[in-house]
């Protein structure tokens, strides 16, 4: 039996440590942007190094960009790409089955 390549691109993404909450969090913000720090804020378990990265690696896959504003003070904000909020609609059938099942 073969393994379908779309859902193990899926949870390539997906099945990695903050992922899914980081998506979550970014398609849950009022301007549809936050800052690292603001992040970090509301997802108190992780570290700076581990947000810094999972930010990068979201960023290589198309679903969040980075957005540098010319200071003073520079400063930097994430925002989802339309690729990203599309898969927000994805994301809300698994919450729907954790607050069922959990």
């Amino acid at each position: 039996m073969e393994i379908c390549p779309y859902l193990q691109y899926s949870f390539e993404i997906l099945g990695k440590k903050w992922n899914g909450l980081i998506i979550h969090y970014l398609s849950l913000c009022p301007n549809g942007t936050a800052h690292f720090s603001e992040i970090k804020r509301d997802l108190t378990d992780i570290t700076p190094r581990a947000l810094s990265l999972k930010l990068s690696e979201l960023a290589e896959y198309g679903l969040i960009e980075k957005k540098v504003t010319i200071g003073p003070p520079v400063t930097i904000s994430y925002e989802l790409t339309e690729k990203g909020q599309t898969l927000t609609a994805a994301l809300k059938p698994i919450q729907q089955w954790a607050l069922q099942y959990k």
